[in-house]
């Protein structure tokens, strides 16, 4: 099965780590009072971006070893300035493994996703500038843990 950015990868970790921070949040008792409210409404919506986010996780199921980037693949990036960066695309809430971890719906993941080595991109930061990467190399999760 092929992921796709519509659906989050995740490690099965991440997967667990996250399930675990679901269920202490739901086992929580509903405080009253004014001052909570804030507290519950945040609670709340963690809930349902918990519960959104593993209903619809891939998890640890790694994408083809093509070398096109997309969610769980380890991306080796050079920029315009010279820089090299390696980084796990997945969701937001992946910890990595010690990578860094970028997200497929930021703008460098936006820019990245269907890139195969050697193919020039470009996204837009903050200030409006465009940024140009170009990528390396991309390898599924398990197998740049593998080699690690």
């Amino acid at each position: 099965m092929s992921t796709t950015s519509s659906r989050p990868w995740l490690t099965p970790d991440a997967h667990a780590r996250l399930a675990a921070e679901l269920a202490a949040l739901q086992r929580e008792p509903d405080l009253d009072g004014d001052d909570q409210f804030e507290r519950r409404q945040h609670r709340q919506a963690r809930i349902r971006q918990l519960r959104d986010l593993l209903r619809n996780a891939v998890v640890g199921e790694d994408p083809p070893d093509d070398g096109i980037a997309e969610p769980g693949m380890v991306l080796t990036v050079r920029y315009d300035d010279g820089g090299v960066e390696t980084f796990l695309l997945a969701a937001r809430d992946e910890e990595g493994g010690g990578l860094e971890v970028y997200s497929p719906d930021s703008p460098l993941g936006r820019a990245l996703h269907g890139a195969k080595p050697g193919e020039q991109r470009e996204y837009e930061v903050p200030s409006g500038a465009l940024v140009r990467v170009t990528l390396v190399e991309a390898h599924p999760y398990g197998r740049y843990r593998g080699d690690g």
